[in-house]
């Protein structure tokens, strides 16, 4: 028999391992490997045997058992072929790059104590044409004219900050301690829980108007020469558990909420078909596939079609976005005000400064009370020093030019770093903030966003946080900038005191550039304890309009404008010695509070409204429990060795002609007592056509034998494994009786397959029970079986005995499978329409010899 299976490689795995139906990579030369001795590795294959990376599947922070150690349950690829989702036990979905299987996002799933995962699935969304096909040349995209995200991509962008992910370079690590920018211990993630659990889309800086630290965290293409790959977009990623839950993510990332389809039931598989989710669900036994329901249970959710979902998913994302970058901003500002391990506390240098003063006043000059401020006030006023401040202005110690220099450099620069931070990169992220939960605030009041439970006072509540926020930052950098101008007064007096106490009898006295009143304000009110230290410390809470001279009623501005000319008209006759400045000593600012505050309510919102697709379900169809269903407990596992234990594998084909509808196959191999065996392909009509008529169920019976090589007899084989391979062909793996294993293909496309009564198999049928049916017309003779078609097959070389796993990709372009043995040791890797290493280099040759007699024939 002519064969075109050729090997690629045999690996030798380090320990005992596991493949997946899913491991093969859809586009790519790429295998996944979980590890079975240690649960929670997981290892990326190259076809030709080396390995690309290996990680190890971590538990969720915020999983209470910790110390278990994870078992991945199964891989799903994205549909952009980028990233690998990873379901395992505790119940987490991690996000793999497939670049270096770095852990790109974790979701925890919260369930009961004794539940967990039991498949994943990774849906691409059926993309629409829409218009005429022209180009959209105003690069709208997504963002509708006088929406939040239209009006923020017209703004510039933040500022990037420092990531904190990325290694210090060469410029960094030798820098000054003034110039270098130390990344701190703490990531975006554990800035607040909040952050971490905010439903978000795959991070978009700059749909959130912040620019991008690196220039390879987004794709970017020249100006006409491309466009990014949108193939994740409106993609759902699936997750079942054994609860008879489905949790769904859009994107991979943002969390729709639980689908609930029947209690004690899992589902099986799961299949995709617009806002439809078709799941066959059985009893809850991961390993048991034969008692799993013929027809399946239909959920509909019309909340993924509209824009609303999408809408209210990248608002929630860009605020996600906005309130970790003040936070970490804000945490900025805080290192280098409060300064950091190893870095020196700016706000700590005066409050030294002036308790060294007073040590020296009680050590040396026996003061029993210290009043270093009355001494430093006398001699700014009069000129006339103490002889404990002028022996501690005149010593070196602590008046040096040199420290002078430290002082104010530290100073100047902690003041500036806060001034610009919060005048440029955390008021305007509020204000964009601002922008966005006021198209929340409107959507409150549409009835078709209901079914998000948008509160519009909770959304009231959050714009007062961001105002106060906004107010604040303001606040601080003014603060700053008037800190800045009177420490500068003060050391330019500190210097001319200084230079007058160093100086010699006869030379002239320096002449005094500092303004009085300036040092006077420095030292009453900055020196022992700056006002800065408000935005850092006390408590937050919204700012009340009228304590910081706002009037309560709603004027009009044409009232408010005749009551500003009337002061002008009046200025005058004004008593301007009872003008004051408005005290707001008592207003508390915490912006690390305020801004904590804010995200715990905003992310309480957006979590609300992203659960609006799992509440907006509508159960179509269910799967009805009936007497027929074999107890559980006598049912074998599948997928072990065993030649009594029932194996099921299953491929879903849209019908072209039939919008709506899809074919399901399932290839089922019976259990035996060592007799003959059989391997049953059942064809059945599903999808919505088929909710409204009883389906058809067609079955065709092949029989585990084959003719032998160069003999026309027909001799039995074992089956071990087999799975689809594509629209036509059928990949097994079994082995002839006192033989080696081998690898075959079967077409099943082309098989007769001959219809079953379907008036007996209603709502409730499982396939055990059709595979019961069919052996008893296989008995009486009502339906007929044949020897299996084998196209072509070859030996296998490490899989000789024993069990067998078999993963398969037959898509366009790969047309690969692998077989790992049954100690999970020995994985072997062929290429299904290869060719023989010794018949490739035949046919260069000749190839090469026809070449040469067709120049040959030329030149003569």
């Amino acid at each position: 028999m002519a064969t075109t299976i050729a090997p690629v490689a045999s690996i030798q795995l380090p320990s005992k391992s596991r493949i997946l139906p899913t491991s093969w990579c859809p586009d790519k030369d790429l295998l996944i490997v979980a590890s079975h001795s240690h649960h929670g590795k997981m290892t990326l294959y190259k076809m030709q045997g080396s390995k690309k990376w290996e990680v190890t599947i971590k538990p969720h922070p915020s999983h209470d058992k910790k110390s278990e150690e994870p078992d991945v349950v199964g891989v799903a690829w994205s549909p952009d072929v980028q990233s690998i989702a990873v379901a395992s036990n505790p119940p987490t979905v991690s996000i793999h790059s497939i670049q270096d299987g770095k852990e790109l996002r974790s979701h925890p799933i919260a369930l009961h104590p004794q539940a967990s995962l039991t498949g994943i699935w990774w849906f691409l969304e059926e993309k629409k044409v829409v218009g005429n096909g022209l180009p959209d040349i105003f690069k709208r995209g997504e963002n509708l004219t006088g929406s939040a995200h239209g009006m923020l991509k017209g703004l510039p962008l933040l500022d990037p900050i420092q990531d904190d992910t990325k290694p210090l370079g060469s410029s960094e690590l030798f820098a000054f301690q003034g110039v270098r920018s130390k990344p701190s211990e703490t990531t975006t993630n554990v800035i607040s829980p909040s952050i971490d659990t905010w439903p978000h889309l795959p991070s978009d800086l700059a749909a959130a108007s912040i620019a991008a630290n690196r220039p390879d965290s987004e794709q970017t293409f020249p100006e006409g020469e491309g466009e990014a790959d949108d193939t994740n977009v409106n993609s759902i990623l699936a997750v079942a558990d054994n609860l008879g839950n489905v949790h769904l993510f859009l994107e991979g990332s943002y969390p729709l909420g639980a689908v609930s389809l029947q209690s004690k039931f899992f589902p099986r598989s799961l299949y995709k078909l617009r806002d439809y989710f078709f799941a066959h669900i059985g009893p809850d036994a991961p390993a048991v596939d034969s008692a799993v329901g013929l027809l399946p249970s239909v959920v509909q959710l019309p909340y993924l079609t509209g824009r609303h979902l999408r809408d209210v998913a990248r608002v929630s994302s860009s605020a996600r976005e906005l309130v970790s970058y003040t936070m970490r901003v804000v945490r900025d500002m805080r290192a280098a005000w409060w300064g950091t391990d190893g870095a020196v506390s700016a706000r700590d240098l005066g409050p030294k400064w002036l308790l060294s003063l007073e040590d020296r006043q009680k050590n040396e000059f026996g003061h029993e009370v210290a009043y270093a401020l009355l001494d430093l006030t006398c001699l700014l006023t009069t000129g006339r020093s103490s002889e404990a401040l002028l022996d501690y202005l005149g010593s070196g110690e602590h008046m040096s030019e040199r420290s002078m220099q430290k002082w104010e450099t530290i100073m100047t620069d902690a003041l500036v770093r806060i001034r610009d931070l919060a005048e440029q990169r955390v008021a305007p992220a509020c204000q964009r903030l601002h922008l966005l939960l006021q198209e929340v605030q409107g959507w409150s009041a549409l009835p078709q966003y209901a079914v998000c439970n948008l509160k519009p006072s909770d959304v009231e509540g959050c714009l007062n946080l961001t105002a106060a926020a906004i107010f604040n930052s303001s606040s601080l950098a003014a603060t700053a900038r008037k800190e800045l101008l009177r420490f500068k007064e003060f050391m330019k007096w500190l210097r001319y005191e200084t230079s007058r106490t160093n100086a010699a009898g006869d030379h002239h006295n320096p002449r005094p550039q500092h303004d009085i009143l300036e040092v006077n304000e420095y030292l009453m009110s900055s020196l022992p304890a700056s006002p800065i230290d408000k935005w850092f410390t006390g408590l937050a809470t919204p700012v009340i309009r009228e304590s910081i001279g706002v009037p309560s009623e709603r004027a009009s501005i044409d009232a408010a404008i005749g009551k500003a000319l009337g002061a002008l008209d009046g200025w005058d006759q004004t008593v301007h010695d009872d003008v004051r400045a408005r005290d707001l000593s008592h207003i508390e600012r915490n912006l690390d509070k305020l801004l904590q505050t804010l995200a715990d309510r905003c992310r309480a919102i957006f979590d609300e409204a992203a659960k609006a697709a799992a509440r907006s379900t509508v159960r179509v169809a269910e799967w009805e429990v009936t007497p027929m269903m074999a107890p559980v407990g006598t049912l074998q596992s599948e997928g072990t060795a065993s030649s009594s234990a029932t194996v099921i594998r299953e491929r879903t084909v849209p019908e072209e002609d039939k919008p709506g509808n899809f074919l399901q196959f399932l290839a089922i191999r019976p259990p035996h007592d060592g007799g003959r065996s059989y391997l049953c392909i059942v064809r059945l009509q599903q999808g919505l056509g088929a909710l409204k008529s009883v389906p058809t169920v067609e079955v065709s019976v092949l029989e585990c034998c084959a003719t032998e090589a160069g003999s026309e007899t027909v001799a039995p084989f074992d089956l071990l494994d087999f799975d689809f391979f594509d629209s036509q062909v059928l990949v097994m793996v079994y082995r002839p009786k006192d033989e080696q294993s081998r690898i075959a293909t079967i077409g099943y496309a082309d098989l007769i397959y001959h219809p079953i009564p379907s008036h007996e198999y209603v709502n409730g049928t499982t396939r055990k029970a059709l595979m019961d049916e069919v052996l008893d017309r296989l008995g009486s003779g009502q339906c007929p079986s044949a020897p299996a078609p084998i196209t072509q097959s070859r030996t296998l070389t490490s899989c000789v005995a024993g069990g067998v796993t078999l993963a398969v990709n037959g898509r366009t372009g790969r047309r690969v499978s692998c077989v790992l043995d049954e100690a999970g040791m020995n994985l072997e890797v062929l290429d299904m329409e290869g060719e023989e290493e010794g018949e490739e280099e035949e046919e260069d040759l000749e190839l090469e010899e026809a070449e040469e007699d067709e120049v040959a024939e030329g030149s003569g």
